[in-house]
């Protein structure tokens, strides 16, 4: 398979692009990362918890049985993205991205036609899971941290913020097309949707500015030459293969770190709405909680990554694990003593730790690893990192199915937050050893 650089003309129209025009390529690709998080962490994570009650009621299933598809799905993530990242290395995206909005828009219009539970955990739990792996965040992030260096934070942040869009506009949306039309028009209406949004973005997609004769960050030639290039050069010279980073105790301690972090945004996509609703509130109540974390996250994005551009990316990633610990006991204890107000800011205070959750991570990969091989040593990581969060969501459902609350369980899962705050500190950026 030949690289997306193949071919003069594209590279002559993006150098024409970035030098008549003035406007970088990558800046572009920002936007199409964007939309391209916006549908795969929408479709995957902030919209099925409005699906929950009514397919369960529905179907007659647990919620422990309706949570084995998500359980699965991280594992599918994990493995799917183990070959993602080397290909993206090398190819690029767009031909991934293209396969996986067929795959993903495709499983979602089926997901309307769900008669048993092992069709819910094949569509779900595998096929979509695949197609979202194929336009999702390590397709995008390694991309991105290809053509920015000394802008890395910001343009992943910014790109990230699509993330956060999903839960302003996704959840309240799709709750409200399903509470008039019912979940199987919810179901259709997202993979119609998604087919529409992500094609055209697709096509955007490049691997490296190296390959159209640009540099990272928008540098001229001539910038270059005077040595404002010097951070990208350092980067890509310092960069560790995967079986390097394999080698070093920065990768487990990172992978750990993160880990416990993401378990909070899969516990309460998922289990937000149900937990709300079970402590006697609407389910327009319980989706807007959803919608108002992610304004929060939203917007403190931007904010994210100025702040990792010119500050210890270390520190702000345990601070924003520390925020979200905080706030999930906040959301605890203020539904059980039904305390609107607190209710409230704990929400928002969990979505601006969420809003440092994603830049804060792909920042640090790409810091402590280097660009040249990012998506092998990002992708290295995944099954680590993936199947510490893939049973959270079930052994929350597990326990609510035999315990009856979510008290003792989200207690647990905030510990975990503080944990990794805690554990970021004391990791030490890797050096490459010479040979």
């Amino acid at each position: 398979m030949a690289r997306e650089s193949a071919g003069g003309a594209a590279s002559t129209t993006l150098q024409a692009a970035s030098g008549t025009r003035r406007i970088y390529f990558g800046y572009w690709l920002i936007g199409a990362a964007f939309v391209a998080q916006f549908v795969a962490v929408g479709s995957q994570n902030y919209v099925v918890g409005a699906f929950l009650k009514p397919m369960t009621d529905d179907l007659g299933w647990t919620r422990a049985e309706f949570t084995y598809a998500r359980t699965i799905a991280q594992v599918i993530m994990a493995f799917t993205g183990f070959f993602i990242g080397a290909h993206v290395d090398r190819h690029g995206g767009r031909r991934l991205m293209l396969i996986g909005i067929t795959i993903l828009s495709t499983s979602l219009f089926a997901l309307s036609f769900v008669q048993q539970l092992w069709h819910w955990i094949l569509l779900n739990g595998l096929i979509m899971t695949m197609g979202a792996a194929m336009i999702g965040n390590l397709v995008v992030n390694v991309t991105l941290s290809k053509w920015f260096v000394e802008k890395r934070g910001l343009a992943v942040a910014l790109a990230s913020m699509g993330v956060s869009m999903a839960g302003v506009l996704l959840t309240p949306a799709m709750t409200q097309v399903i509470d008039e039309w019912g979940w199987r028009a919810g179901w259709r209406f997202m993979g119609g949707g998604a087919l529409v949004l992500i094609v055209p973005i697709a096509f955007l997609m490049r691997r490296a500015p190296e390959d159209y004769g640009l540099h990272p960050d928008g540098k001229t030639a001539a910038q270059v030459a005077a040595g404002a290039g010097q951070k990208a050069s350092i980067d890509f010279a310092g960069s560790l293969t995967r079986g390097e980073a394999l080698r070093t105790v920065s990768f487990y301690m990172l992978v750990l770190a993160f880990g416990m972090f993401g378990l909070t945004i899969g516990v309460m996509l998922l289990h937000t709405i149900p937990f709300m609703t079970d402590a006697g509130y609407s389910r327009s109540t319980a989706a807007f909680m959803i919608t108002l974390a992610s304004i929060p996250a939203l917007v403190s994005k931007p904010f994210w990554g100025l702040l990792m551009d010119k500050t210890d990316p270390k520190r702000l990633a345990s601070i924003s694990a520390f925020i979200t610990g905080i706030s999930i006991l906040v959301i605890t204890l203020s539904v059980r003593s039904e305390a609107n107000p607190l209710i409230w800011g704990g929400f928002l205070l969990l979505g601006f730790g969420w809003g440092g959750m994603i830049p804060l991570q792909e920042l640090i990969w790409a810091t402590f690893f280097g660009r040249r091989y990012l998506g092998s040593v990002r992708s290295a990581g995944l099954p680590f990192s993936l199947f510490l969060g893939a049973g959270a969501p079930l052994l929350v459902s597990e326990y609510v199915d035999r315990v009856g609350d979510y008290n003792g369980a989200f207690f647990a899962i905030a510990m975990f937050n503080l944990a990794a705050a805690v554990l970021l500190l004391f990791i030490r950026k890797p050096a490459k050893r010479e040979t």
